[in-house]
C-alpha cells in the first residue's frame, strides 16, 4: 500500500523516507528530475508527467490550476514529502494556490529558483529569458527577476522550436545551431555594451540545447539552468525541514504518465539520460 496523505504530512522518520514528488505537463520535467537525482542520489523520487493533456501553455489558467491540483492530489495519495512543480506554466500559475491548499506539504516551482540564480549570476543585471510562448506571455521570469532587482533589464524570447528539437533529439549540430541563431543571432550581434550577461533557460526542455545556445551567444553570458538551481533549492529545503532520507538501502524511483508510455519512454530517455522502456512507465488516470 502506498503511504497515506497523513503519512505524507506527518512528522518523523516515516515522512523522511517518502520520495520527492515531481510533476510536469509531460517529459520536459525529467531534466529537473535528473538534476535532483544527481544532487540527492540517496533520495527516492516519484515523477508524474501529465502527457494526456500536454501542452499546458494552450490551456486557460483555471484549467492549468485544476490539472496541477489533480496531479498533486495523486502524488500525495501515493506518498511524497515534498513536491516540485517542474512545469514552467504550472509554476507561474499554480504555486500559490497549491501551497495554500496542500499545506504543510512543501511546494517548489522552477521559476523562483531560476530567477534567484539569474540575479546571482549577473553583474550587470541584463537578462535574456528563453522560454515557450506561454511562459513569455505570462512574463513569469520577468516578474520574478524584477521582484528581486527592480531595475533589471529583462528581454524575453519565445523559442518554441527548441521544444520540438529537444523531443526529436536534434539538440546538437547544424540544425540546432541554425535555430538558435535565428532566435538569438540579433542579441549576439548587438553592441557589446548592451549585451546580456545572463541567459535564463526558462523551459525544462532547453538544457538539452545548452551547447547550441552557447555556440551562438559566445562565452560571455552565464547560462542559467533552472533544473540545477531547482535541485539546489530542494536540497536546501529538505535540510531545513529535517526531511533528508537517512534509511539504508537503494532509493526507489518511479515514473508515472497519464498517457502514451511508449512515447514517454522514447523521448524521456533523452531527457533523463538513461534508457527507458514502456514497461518502466506506469500509466495513471487523474
Amino acid at each position: 500500500m502506498p503511504p497515506t496523505t497523513a503519512a505524507a504530512h506527518g512528522p518523523g522518520p516515516a515522512r523522511a523516507s517518502l520520495p520527492i514528488g515531481v510533476f510536469d505537463s509531460g517529459v520536459g520535467g525529467l531534466t529537473v528530475l535528473r538534476a535532483i537525482r544527481a544532487r540527492l542520489p540517496h533520495e527516492s523520487t516519484l515523477y508524474l508527467g501529465d502527457t494526456a493533456r500536454v501542452p499546458y501553455g494552450t490551456k486557460s489558467p483555471a484549467s492549468v490550476l485544476r490539472y496541477a491540483e489533480q496531479a498533486t492530489d495523486h502524488l500525495i495519495r501515493r506518498g511524497v514529502k515534498l513536491l516540485v512543480v517542474a512545469c514552467n506554466t504550472a509554476s507561474a500559475l499554480s504555486i500559490g494556490p497549491l501551497r495554500a491548499r496542500f499545506a504543510p506539504l512543501p511546494v517548489i516551482g522552477v521559476v523562483e529558483p531560476g530567477a534567484d540564480a539569474a540575479v546571482a549570476a549577473s553583474r550587470l543585471q541584463r537578462h535574456v529569458v528563453l522560454a515557450t510562448e506561454s511562459t513569455v506571455r505570462q512574463h513569469a521570469y520577468a516578474r520574478a527577476i524584477h521582484a528581486r532587482v527592480p531595475h533589471a533589464d529583462v528581454t524575453e524570447v519565445a523559442c518554441s522550436l527548441f521544444v520540438a528539437l529537444a523531443e526529436e533529439g536534434w539538440t546538437e549540430g547544424p540544425v540546432a545551431e541554425a535555430v538558435a541563431r535565428q532566435y538569438l543571432g540579433g542579441l549576439a550581434a548587438s553592441p557589446a555594451a548592451g549585451r546580456p550577461d545572463s541567459i535564463v533557460l526558462g523551459c525544462t526542455h532547453f538544457p538539452l540545447l545548452h551547447g547550441a545556445i552557447r555556440s551562438v551567444v559566445g562565452e560571455g553570458p552565464s547560462i542559467v539552468d533552472s533544473a540545477t538551481t531547482t535541485a539546489a533549492v530542494v536540497a536546501a529545503e529538505l535540510d531545513r525541514l529535517g526531511l533528508g532520507r537517512t534509511m539504508e538501502g537503494r532509493p526507489g524511483h518511479a515514473l508515472l504518465a497519464t498517457d502514451g508510455a511508449e512515447r514517454f519512454a522514447a523521448v524521456g530517455s533523452r531527457f533523463l539520460a538513461e534508457p527507458l522502456a514502456a514497461s518502466d512507465i506506469e500509466v495513471v488516470d487523474l
